[in-house]
């Protein structure tokens, strides 16, 4: 059982003082939405899995070069969980920290913040501009493109897999149908 933590909507709230890029905001708003997926299909607590995404780059905007290390003083000030915190820490492993994923939901944000982000602009660069019809083969086709989307460092995303032990084509799958649960609020319903 999590310790009890501040709402979604305080999050939200919190998030909002801390972020003022759109882009940045659409993207905690995938990495939520993937994160909660995933955490329904292995049967984790999706409320704090949510969380932890949703306030994963709470401190990105005004700690540019310190990510990742400001943001467990703000998110413990605000009343949430050492888990939640240090699962946000973590994701920054070996790039801006080294405290190094443990918990499943700790890898699990690792590995799938940048795959969002690959996911977001292949989805964009399709006739529909959504991600409610893109298919795993048309990432793993982008993924070998490394001049496409090519500030998404694939290696964290196979780090992040294989502390998981779970393979890309899974990994890419359950991103995708995280993204499509928010499809709209994160700006990639497109045309359909």
């Amino acid at each position: 059982m999590s310790a009890q933590n501040p709402s979604r909507d305080q999050a939200l709230s919190l998030l909002r003082e801390n972020m003022k890029s759109e882009a940045l905001f659409r993207h905690s708003l995938a990495v939520e939405a993937v994160m909660r997926h995933i955490a329904r299909k292995v049967g984790e607590d999706e409320e704090s899995w949510g969380l932890a995404g949703l306030l994963h780059d709470i401190d990105y905007e005004n700690h540019p070069e310190e990510h990742c290390n400001h943001a467990p003083r703000i998110l413990r000030e605000a009343g949430f969980s050492v888990e939640i915190a240090r699962a946000v820490e973590s994701h920054g492993y070996e790039i801006f920290n080294q405290t190094r994923p443990e918990s499943r939901m700790e890898m699990t944000l690792y590995a799938i913040d940048e795959l969002t982000g690959l996911v977001a602009a292949a989805a964009l660069v399709r006739p529909s501009k959504s991600v409610l019809d893109i298919e795993v083969k048309s990432i793993k086709k982008k993924w070998k493109d490394k001049a496409f989307a090519a500030g998404v460092d694939r290696s964290i995303i196979e780090k992040g897999a294989a502390m998981l032990g779970v393979e890309i084509s899974d990994l890419i799958a359950d991103t995708i149908d995280g993204m499509k649960t928010a499809a709209e609020e994160i700006g990639l319903k497109g045309n359909l």
